[in-house]
């Protein structure tokens, strides 16, 4: 199919996942669809109905959704209603289709590409092999990866190509077996957002904060694969040095019941505060400018969005560099990279909270590095891509 190099382009997004519930997929989707109305093309994003009670602007179908086991957070959509929905539009409709995740999202694609004659991609948000082990715990995990792995290559092949939001996922795929094309765009930021003066106060007293207490702050879902138990491990060092400091757990998930115990176990449980999903329109900035330090260590992210919101908002991380973070962080340039171990990531949280100057130069930085990732940046190389595709 030819295109003109400038005229706008029709996109079909699927993905099992998006708000309400809140990831960094949905996150992610949402970024990208932004910017692409903005510069002009369309989009229309099929995804699932949660409560039923969603209240969507144009371009978002929901359709009926199942419940996923032991995950009630989560549903997947009905592959009959999907094609009910999308197969009575003119094949001309649409110039790609865009699939977000590997499940009735990813079938529905490869059937509609094939019906409408379109490029298919995909971008591989999610490394499986690095957690289904938190959640399938009677199968052993070799066999666990080795299913993930046989899944991604199959699947792949079905695509006209790959999107990834890292270098290390592509090697990664490659190691796999995937001989699909790959692109690497990582998802954008829209540093505005961030960077709107917030009710750094009103946080504090939402909560029940002590007013001058040091806060850590980790945004993102309460699972296991986001290592949060590492946080709670490590916390005993920075309150040796700072006894009134806090760690702020937003997100809820599969991990929040464990997590809580592991707080108390460890002697932790009064300075550690679960609070719950924030709000991206006004509570979660308000977290981010409360904060003294962000903190992560998650050992999966394929890239790790919340560093560079935490960032925009001139709030100094202190992160390990594993997987996708290790793209993302430049250490001194709005962060500290620690080593994965509790003793030198609480010296990095402590330096940062015992000298106010280096802690605010750092959060300084992180601004202007933070505007690097703007989204429109990366909706342009993400424009590019289907341009590439669709005129081939």
């Amino acid at each position: 199919m030819s295109l003109r190099v400038h005229c706008a382009m029709k996109i079909l997004m699927l993905s099992d996942v998006y708000f309400p519930r809140v990831n960094g997929v949905a996150t992610s989707i949402a970024s990208f669809r932004a910017a692409l109305i903005r510069q002009g093309h369309e989009v229309v994003l099929v995804c699932p109905e949660y409560r039923g009670d969603e209240k969507d602007e144009p371009g978002i179908w929901r359709v009926a959704s199942r419940s996923v086991p032991h995950d009630p957070e989560d549903r997947i959509m009905r592959y009959r209603h999907v094609m009910a929905l999308v197969c009575g539009l003119n094949p001309r409709h649409f110039d790609i289709i865009h699939v977000h995740t590997p499940f009735i999202a990813h079938y529905a694609g490869i059937a509609l590409g094939k019906r409408f004659g379109i490029p298919v991609v995909a971008t591989y948000h999610t490394l499986f092999e690095e957690y289904l082990h938190h959640y399938v715990r009677w199968l052993p995990q070799r066999w666990l990866r080795f299913a993930a792995r046989r899944l991604s290559v199959h699947q792949c092949h079905q695509l006209d190509a790959l999107i990834v939001p890292s270098r290390i996922i592509a090697d990664t795929l490659q190691r796999y077996g995937v001989r699909t094309a790959q692109r690497v765009i990582s998802t954008g930021l829209a540093p505005e957002l961030f960077a709107k003066p917030t009710g750094e106060d009103d946080f504090r007293q939402r909560y029940g904060l002590p007013a001058k207490a040091p806060l850590l702050l980790f945004v993102g879902r309460a699972a296991f694969e986001k290592n949060i138990h590492f946080l709670i491990d490590m916390l005993p060092g920075v309150l040796a040095k700072h006894p009134q400091a806090r760690l702020v757990i937003t997100g809820e998930g599969p991990a929040l019941e464990a997590l809580k115990r592991h707080a108390h176990h460890t002697g932790v449980a009064e300075a550690v505060v679960f609070i719950g999903y924030l709000e991206r329109s006004g509570s979660l900035q308000d977290a981010y400018r409360a904060a003294d330090v962000f903190v992560f260590a998650s050992r999966t992210e394929t890239q790790g969005l919340v560093l560079l919101e935490a960032m925009a908002m001139a709030t100094p991380v202190v992160s390990t560099a594993v997987m996708g973070t290790s793209e993302v962080l430049v250490d001194g340039e709005g962060c500290l990279i620690a080593d994965d171990n509790q003793q030198d990531f609480a010296c990095k949280v402590n330096q940062l909270l015992s000298h106010a100057p280096q802690r605010i130069a750092l959060g300084v930085r992180g601004q202007a590095y933070a505007a690097q990732w703007h989204e429109d940046i990366k909706t342009a190389e993400l424009v590019a891509f289907y341009r590439q595709l669709a005129s081939s």
